[in-house]
C-alpha cells in the first residue's frame, strides 16, 4: 500500500511538472514568433538587396610568394661567366702570385677558386677580374658591362654548359657601360628582351650571375626606384636584389622571364652588397648594342654645351616655378647650339618636346636624338621664354683618323701612363678647361686605379694644358715623392697619388 501511494505520488508529480514545461514552452514560442516576425522580414529584404547588388571582384594587396624555378630553368642556360686577363704585371701581383706559391709548396694550403691550372692561363698572364654576361642572339653575340672587359687583353667566356671560348670584343661604350662580345659558337640559347619602360616599383626581378666567380647564381628582390640618377650617361633601374663584385653584366629579368636591364654597379661603403643596386635598362643598352654591332663605336647627338644645375636660390631670383632645366655655362663657337643662337647663361628648358628637369637630362636627351635631326629648344632667358630651332649634332667616341698613338708609357714616363691632347670638341663635351687623356697605361698604372680614357685634370697642383707639358713635368719629379694627380672618369673626379719609377724599371 505504501508503495503503490509512493508510485502515485511520483506519477502525479510527474504530470504536474509535465504541465509546468508545456506552459513555458508555449510562452517562448509565443515570444519567438512575435519577436522574430520583425526580423525575419528585415533578413529577407537584405539577402534580396545583396544578391541583387553588383559584386566588386578587389585584387588582393599581398599575395603569395613568387616561385622562380620556372624563369630560372628557361633564363639560367643564356647567362655566361666572363674572365678577362692581361699580360702586364704589376709589381703587387707578382709579389701575391709568389706568396700564393710559397703557400701552396710549403704549406699544403691550396689556390683560391680560379688561380689554378684549370683557367688554361697562357704564359705571362694574370686574371684581371670576373663578370657575367648573357646570350644577345644564337649566333654567338652576348652582352656584357663595359667595365668588365675594361683593360683586358683576353676575354674567355664559359656558358652554362661549361664550354669554354675565347671572345673578341666587338665594342664598348663607358658612358652606358654596356660592352658587345662575339664568341664562335651557334645554336646558343639566347634570351628574350622585355620592355624596360614598363618595370614597375615594388615588382619582383631576379638577377642570375656569377658574385664572386660563383657562377650561376640566382638571388631575388624587388624594383625600388626608375630613373635614378647616378651621374651616368643612362638613368638607371634600383632594385635590393643581392648583387656583388662578378655579377655586373648579367640580366635582371622580371617575373615574365623577359630581360628588362643588365646589371651594372651598386652602392657600397664596403665593396660588398648594401641592399642598393642598379641595373641599366635594357631599352638603352640594346640601343648601344645595336650601334656596336654595326660599326663598333657609338654615335650619338650633340649640340655643344658646357652645362651647369640650377638651384632652388637662382630659381627664386629670376622668377622660375622650381629649380628646373640645365644652366648654359658655355657654348661651342661654331656647334650646334651657337648656330641656334643659345647664349651663355641661358636655362635650357625642353629639346625635342621633353622637358629638361635637371642638369643630368640634357645630354641624355641630346644623345638619344639622331644626328642631322632639326628640333624645337625652349629657353628661358632674362625672364622670357624663346623657342629655338637647333640641327643636332654628332659626337662619336670612335678614336679620331691621323690621331698618332704614342710611345710605350713604361718606356718614356716614369708614370707607366700614356697621354694625347683634349681637343675642342672633347674639353667641351667634358665641360674642361684642360685636361689630358690617358691613351695607354701599363700594370704599374693600372694596379694605381687608372683606365684607359680617364682625363687627368692637373698634376701637383698645375693644371695640364697638353701632352707635352705632362712629359715634361713626369721626368722632372723627385724619385721619393709620389705624383697627385686629380683624375676625371665620367662625371666624377678623384686624386690619385703614383710614385714614379726609373724609366729603366
Amino acid at each position: 500500500m505504501r508503495l503503490g501511494m509512493r508510485a502515485w505520488r511520483s506519477s502525479a508529480a510527474a504530470v504536474s511538472d509535465a504541465a509546468v514545461l508545456r506552459r513555458h514552452l508555449a510562452r517562448f514560442a509565443l515570444g519567438v514568433c512575435i519577436g522574430a516576425a520583425p526580423w525575419s522580414a528585415q533578413a529577407a529584404t537584405a539577402a534580396r538587396a545583396a544578391a541583387a547588388a553588383p559584386r566588386r571582384a578587389e585584387p588582393p594587396l599581398l599575395v603569395a610568394l613568387p616561385d622562380f624555378t620556372r624563369l630560372v630553368q628557361q633564363v639560367g642556360p643564356s647567362v655566361v661567366n666572363i674572365r678577362t686577363y692581361t699580360r702586364a704585371q704589376s709589381p703587387e701581383a707578382l709579389q701575391d702570385e709568389q706568396t700564393r706559391e710559397f703557400l701552396r709548396r710549403f704549406f699544403g694550403i691550396p689556390l683560391p677558386p680560379g688561380d689554378s691550372g684549370a683557367d688554361q692561363q697562357q704564359p705571362d698572364e694574370r686574371p684581371l677580374g670576373v663578370g657575367s654576361g648573357f646570350v644577345l642572339e644564337s649566333d654567338g653575340y652576348v652582352l656584357t658591362n663595359a667595365h668588365v672587359v675594361d683593360g683586358a687583353e683576353r676575354i674567355v667566356v664559359t656558358l652554362a654548359d661549361h664550354r669554354e671560348f675565347t671572345a673578341r670584343l666587338i665594342g664598348a661604350d663607358a658612358r652606358t657601360d654596356v660592352a658587345l662580345l662575339k664568341i664562335a659558337a651557334t645554336g646558343l640559347p639566347a634570351v628574350r628582351i622585355g620592355d624596360s619602360s614598363r618595370v614597375q616599383v615594388g615588382e619582383w626581378v631576379v638577377a642570375i650571375g656569377s658574385p664572386f666567380g660563383l657562377d650561376n647564381t640566382v638571388t631575388a628582390g624587388i624594383v625600388s626606384a626608375k630613373a635614378r640618377d647616378t651621374g651616368d650617361y643612362t638613368p638607371l633601374i634600383q632594385t635590393d636584389v643581392a648583387v656583388n663584385p662578378g655579377n655586373s653584366g648579367g640580366p635582371l629579368i622580371d617575373m615574365r622571364g623577359q630581360v628588362v636591364g643588365m646589371n651594372s654597379q651598386i652602392y657600397s661603403r664596403t665593396g660588398g652588397f648594401m641592399g642598393i643596386s642598379f641595373a641599366v635598362p635594357i631599352d638603352q643598352a640594346i640601343a648601344v648594342a645595336r650601334q656596336l654591332q654595326s660599326t663598333g663605336h657609338v654615335v650619338r647627338g650633340k649640340i655643344g654645351v658646357a652645362l651647369d644645375s640650377v638651384s632652388r636660390e637662382l630659381a627664386q631670383s629670376l622668377g622660375l616655378e622650381g629649380p628646373q632645366g640645365a644652366l648654359v655655362a658655355g657654348v661651342e663657337p661654331g656647334g650646334a647650339a651657337d648656330a641656334a643662337g643659345v647664349r651663355a647663361g641661358d636655362i635650357i628648358l625642353a629639346i625635342d618636346g621633353h622637358e629638361v628637369q635637371r642638369s643630368s637630362d640634357l645630354p641624355r636627351l641630346v644623345g638619344s636624338i639622331r644626328p642631322g635631326s632639326r628640333v624645337p629648344l625652349r629657353v628661358f632667358r632674362l625672364g622670357h621664354v624663346l623657342q629655338l630651332q637647333v640641327t643636332v649634332g654628332s659626337w662619336s667616341d670612335k678614336p679620331q683618323p691621323g690621331r698618332q698613338a704614342p710611345r710605350s708609357p713604361a718606356a718614356r714616363s716614369p708614370l707607366g701612363i700614356g697621354v694625347v691632347d683634349l681637343n675642342s670638341e672633347q674639353r667641351s663635351e667634358l665641360g674642361l678647361r684642360s685636361g689630358v687623356m690617358v691613351e695607354t697605361t701599363d700594370g704599374y698604372g693600372a694596379a694605381a686605379g687608372l683606365r684607359v680614357g680617364d682625363v687627368l685634370v692637373a698634376m701637383n697642383n698645375v693644371e695640364l694644358q697638353s701632352a707635352a707639358q705632362f712629359a715634361s713635368l713626369s721626368s722632372a719629379l723627385a724619385a721619393d715623392r709620389p705624383a697627385v694627380l686629380l683624375v676625371r672618369r665620367g662625371s666624377e673626379a678623384h686624386y690619385v697619388l703614383l710614385r714614379p719609377r726609373k724609366l729603366s724599371e
